[in-house]
């Protein structure tokens, strides 16, 4: 029997259970939150003191009632639980077609530092090296603030196979099946990054997490995040797990065909979203037509096939593009309204990105903390780590459904 195994992951359940209820709730008690997450005062006891010792939660000076309060009010007053904000934090980087993005983030998705910087050469050797450079400059930064780095998060430009660190398909960096983790994490070791998971994904995928784990969206059935720049892609959540697709490729929507025979985009294909409102298919449409009311159009024609599919309780748009030209979002939402008014619905409202261009990089941090706090996913249990000498084999685990881990905690809790 593997008793001290099946002890220490039940043991992650329960602190990623108290961690999750205590962001969603602020300021509850021990024994509330004991009541809520069904694992016993002890077992809360227990977690909720080292989660303290270790910097992830904190407590306030000012004291509530429990609900273990007597009518009477004669019962000692407990004291309320935070995620602690100042104690730890994490570093997210976006490797953009033509820059680097780097931010320190807290726990709480408060950007404490960032930068940016041109990308100064495309091979996947030289990124690596640029990136980890800038992550180095971040984590001086989280140092003197003071901050403990609990982890790293990449978004890139691309479909990022998680279950073998490969980069299967970026043809606005010219990459193809690149080795890019194992190049990565190299680089941190050399640069000298102390040993904290490593978590990468699309850069889509990173700026739907921007949205999903540090605002309020937790609990949406599904959140489509939808990232415009010189590439076009989908980040997508659905039932509290990112939507990747077998080898990554999820989400990829600048390369579906909107046009049969349209103009040529970078893949090699014809008529991709991306050849018709991708940065370069943007620019051409102000040279040759004075406005961006083609572009704005074939962005709503794509964001209504999106609505459509998945039904998702937000959809927020953002990117380079967007910022560049902000009547682009409106053109698409009258789009989307007229194709809604055909069907004779209500049609969603498109948000724009909380963190503006920071969304990818700040949501690569949020990856870090979208794994931690769902330890039965197999990709948080693949977590690479920044130093190899001493990374560990990883444990495949079956995926749960955040009610299925509550369950499981709540058998299990010791």
């Amino acid at each position: 029997m593997k008793t001290t195994g099946d002890q220490q992951l039940v043991k992650r359940i329960n602190r990623s259970v108290l961690l999750r209820l205590i962001r969603s709730q602020p300021g509850l008690s021990r024994a509330q939150a004991a009541s809520q997450s069904g694992l016993t005062k002890s077992t809360v006891s227990s977690a909720v003191r080292e989660l303290i010792d270790e910097g992830w939660l904190s407590e306030s000076e000012v004291s509530v009632a429990s609900v273990s309060t007597p009518p009477s009010g004669s019962g000692r007053p407990s004291t309320p639980l935070q995620i602690n904000a100042r104690s730890r934090g994490l570093i997210g980087l976006e490797v953009a077609v033509g820059c680097l993005r780097v931010v320190g983030v807290s726990l709480l998705g408060e950007v404490l530092w960032s930068t940016e910087a041109p990308l100064t050469h495309a091979d996947p050797d030289r990124v690596c090296q640029q990136a980890a450079h800038l992550i180095g400059l971040a984590h001086v930064e989280l140092n003197r603030l003071p901050v403990l780095l609990s982890g790293v998060g990449i978004g890139l430009p691309g479909a990022f196979d998680d279950a073998t660190g490969t980069v299967r398909f970026a043809p606005n960096l010219g990459w193809r099946n690149v080795e890019f983790m194992q190049r990565m994490r190299a680089a941190l070791h050399v640069a000298g990054l102390p040993e904290v998971p490593l978590h990468i994904q699309n850069e889509a995928d990173t700026a739907a997490l921007s949205e999903y784990e540090f605002a309020s969206n937790e609990g949406d059935s599904a959140l489509i995040f939808v990232t415009c720049d010189v590439g076009v892609g989908a980040g997508i959540v659905i039932n509290d797990r990112l939507f990747t697709g077998t080898q990554g490729m999820a989400g990829e929507i600048g390369h579906s065909i909107l046009q049969f025979g349209g103009p040529l985009c970078s893949c090699g294909r014809n008529g991709c979203a991306e050849a018709f409102i991708g940065a370069r298919a943007l620019a051409r449409d102000l040279n040759q037509f004075g406005n961006l009311e083609q572009a704005g159009q074939y962005l709503g024609m794509l964001i209504q096939n999106l609505w459509t599919t998945f039904n998702p309780g937000a959809l927020v748009v953002g990117g380079s593009s967007c910022v560049k030209y902000p009547e682009l979002m409106a053109i698409a939402q009258q789009t989307l309204k007229a194709f809604a008014a055909n069907a004779d619905m209500a049609a969603p409202i498109l948000r724009p990105a909380r963190y503006g261009l920071l969304a990818a990089a700040v949501g690569a941090a949020g990856l870090v903390l979208h794994q931690y706090l769902r330890p039965m996913h197999p990709s948080a249990a693949r977590a690479a780590l920044v130093n190899p000498t001493r990374r560990e084999p990883a444990r495949q685990l079956p995926s749960h459904s955040p009610q299925a881990l509550q369950l499981s905690t709540r058998q299990l809790s010791i």
